[in-house]
């Protein structure tokens, strides 16, 4: 499993740690692959995630073995979530209540802007670096609470639980 990057340099674990290896844990299960891959190219699983939303093609970070058989707002939800939680900045990710609270549909997830996303935000090791918008807006987004948006949880619930 991928460390915080703050872990690595301080040693000590905290909450925002455990929510990012639980962000690196959903991408894992979801895409049906390890986040790092040294072969063949070094690919690093959140950066590869993040490749595939810029062109909008979120959904073919999907893990092949599900088949198609899946909800795809739940997934987005999943996916998305994923890579907020494993963000490097530890300001920028949400406290466990409210991952809990996206995943039971209890609130919405904030919907990231596609034309705030761009090549740019990658740095070396994970996604640090990137569009002013786009930090601006996870560093606001970890207040931000609404009503649920109707997502149900079977695909969660079935990629949490059961694994790939």
């Amino acid at each position: 499993m991928e460390l915080a990057p703050e872990l690595t340099r301080t040693g000590k674990a905290t909450t925002s740690t455990d929510v990012f290896a639980f962000g690196a844990f959903m991408l894992e299960v979801a895409c049906g692959r390890k986040p790092v891959e040294p072969q063949p190219n070094n690919m690093i699983l959140a950066e590869w995630v993040v490749e595939r939303w810029v062109e909008r093609a979120i959904l073919e970070a999907i893990d092949p073995i599900l088949g198609g058989d899946f909800e795809v707002e739940e997934m987005e939800l999943v996916l998305t979530l994923g890579l907020l939680c494993s963000h490097s900045n530890p300001a920028a990710r949400p406290s466990m209540r409210q991952v809990m609270q996206y995943l039971n549909g209890d609130a919405t997830l904030p919907k990231i802007m596609a034309d705030a996303i761009g090549p740019d935000m990658f740095s070396i090791g994970m996604f640090s670096v990137g569009s002013r918008q786009y930090n601006e807006y996870l560093s606001s987004f970890a207040s931000s609470t609404g009503k649920a948006s109707g997502y149900s949880m079977s695909t969660t619930d079935f990629i949490l639980r059961s694994g790939r």
